[in-house]
């Protein structure tokens, strides 16, 4: 199962456990069962401190990752591989005694929550959104054992997945209802959980002492700006609702310079790792709401956070990057998660065997087709120009496809469903006028990007089209404030591009406070 370099990588990871921990596996006569066999007997052999026992449960073939002597447990329904192979190893290690890596204050919040909670997260080994859900599941369940979770791999048990509808990944259960969708993280989960703990956080976040650069955002061009702050020795902050930004739900990442391939959310931990090294204060599962510019020279800039909290700086960086545009018509904000969805990596494999549509003709729209057509029955691309904006290497590869249709000048009206599901969609040939009817188990929407800037619409410069404007030393019209990444009108939206805007917006801000009279962090405390 594992090959001789992941387990000697694996073997190194083990040596941390500080605890006995054992493999209990229910198993049946399965090929999947069989693999999940070889896989807990390779790991067993790699430190003395794991064991192996068979089981009961529900689900064959699943295991759970007991430590030994307590009610600690993590479980996995299926064969945690794939993108879920980090999550199985942060398993076994916290499992087995290594701390859970989370905020001390956050860590005792999951452990003063009260009542029983029994989770479960339906995952796919090709979604790179579900590991970290998966993984902040996990780490709860660790440090409180009246949190149950098992992550459940739905193509070894698609009978629940079709009896539940689930058409998005991951999707999570809590108590056998439906909990929630889409990426999370130990914060959104506490926030949900405990109704308390929002308040509680935007006090602490409130008292913290001013900074003296304030980054939003925690893309490459967040990540940038605040390593290169951070460098300079002077106190820098990052706040985000997640780490990574759109590089998380990025696949396949081949252009970035002196790496031939690497995959979003590797670059996304690297680049996260590499702010943290730096003592950066990073602050996640934050949403920015308003900014409140200093009025004259020496006032500190003021950041209001969504949850209430209110955030202090001599000088900020906005790189809150763009997330995925809408189409905007009927049935598509009622059956998102439900047949309509926005990754196709995540989500393709659960439409297996159906007809499917991409609205899109771009490079995103046609790499999502050529990826779905190895797995669906049928893709149908719908464009709305009158030809293909992708690159040609793949148009050719998508028109060598047999299973693809291409449908030019095509206006979507209107999502159609029954109520609970996705069944189809209409569409308007704009050349000719005539309507026309898809019958589908998905769509797929790949329409581009929209700037996160609804929020500073009455403080810094927009473009039309919604942009910061900047000047080329990633300067705005607001003193002391600077901007960079994919919300800005940086013409050019490429992971390479933003770090180095990130990197120059954040030697702007050094400039502008070495040069601008402002009370020091200490003064302003």
């Amino acid at each position: 199962m594992l090959d001789a370099t992941l387990k000697t990588q694996l073997a190194a990871y083990l040596e941390k456990l500080q605890q006995p921990i054992e493999l209990v596996a229910a198993l049946d006569d399965s090929d999947a069962s069989r693999e999940l066999d070889a896989l807990l007997d390779e790991i067993a052999t790699l430190s003395p401190k794991i064991t192996r026992r068979s089981g009961e449960a529900a689900r064959r073939p699943s295991f759970e990752i007991r430590r030994s002597g307590s009610d600690v447990v993590v479980a996995f329904a299926g064969i945690p591989l794939g993108h879920e192979f980090t999550s199985l190893v942060l398993a076994l290690l916290q499992v087995g005694g290594h701390p859970v890596k989370i905020d001390d204050a956050l860590a005792e919040q999951v452990r003063a929550l009260d009542g029983e909670y029994r989770f479960e997260t339906y995952m796919s080994l090709h979604c790179q959104s579900c590991p970290d859900t998966v993984q902040a599941l996990n780490a709860m369940s660790v440090l409180n054992p009246r949190i149950r979770h098992v992550a459940i791999d739905g193509a070894l048990f698609p009978q629940e997945v079709e009896e539940k509808q689930i058409l998005s990944v991951p999707t999570v259960y809590m108590n056998g209802a439906e909990f929630d969708a889409g990426r999370m993280s130990i914060e959104q989960i506490l926030a949900k959980l405990d109704t308390g703990a929002s308040a509680r956080a935007a006090k602490a976040l409130s008292e913290r002492d001013p900074y003296d650069v304030l980054v939003v955002g925690g893309g490459p061009a967040g990540a940038a700006a605040a390593i290169y702050a951070a460098r300079k020795g002077i106190r820098t902050g990052l706040v985000a609702e997640r780490f990574g930004g759109q590089v998380q739900d990025t696949l396949a990442i081949e252009n970035f310079p002196s790496v031939e391939y690497t995959e979003g959310p590797k670059l996304a931990a690297s680049l996260e790792a590499h702010v943290r090294s730096y003592g950066v204060d990073v602050i996640t599962a934050q949403r920015a709401k308003t900014l409140q510019p200093a009025l004259k020279e020496g006032e500190l800039i003021a950041l209001e956070l969504e949850s209430g909290a209110t955030l202090r700086t001599r000088s900020l960086v906005l790189a809150p990057g763009a997330r995925w545009r809408q189409t905007g018509v009927p049935g598509e904000a009622e059956y998102r998660t439900k047949g309509v969805t926005y990754c196709p990596h995540c989500d393709g494999p659960l439409f297996k065997g159906k007809k499917v549509a991409v609205i899109g003709g771009g490079n995103s729209g046609i790499e999502a087709a050529i990826d779905l057509a190895g797995v669906v029955e049928h893709v149908t691309v719908l464009e709305f120009d009158g030809k293909l904006r992708a690159d040609a290497v793949l148009q050719r590869k998508l028109y060598s496809l047999p299973n693809v249709a291409v449908h030019l000048n095509a206006q979507t009206s209107e999502m159609l469903g029954d109520g609970s599901k996705l069944t189809g969609l209409r569409y308007i040939d704009r050349s000719s006028g005539d309507k026309h009817e898809l019958e589908l188990g998905g769509v797929f929407v790949q329409i581009g990007l929209l700037p996160n800037t609804e929020w500073l619409q009455r403080s810094v410069a927009l473009s039309p089209r919604g942009e910061i404007v900047i000047d080329d030393a990633g300067r705005t019209n607001l003193p002391g404030v600077f901007a960079a990444g994919d919300a800005t009108t940086e013409p050019f939206k490429q992971i390479a591009i933003a770090m180095g805007a990130g990197s120059t917006a954040a030697l702007s801000a050094f400039d502008y406070l070495i040069r601008h009279s402002a009370p020091t962090v200490a003064e302003a405390a």
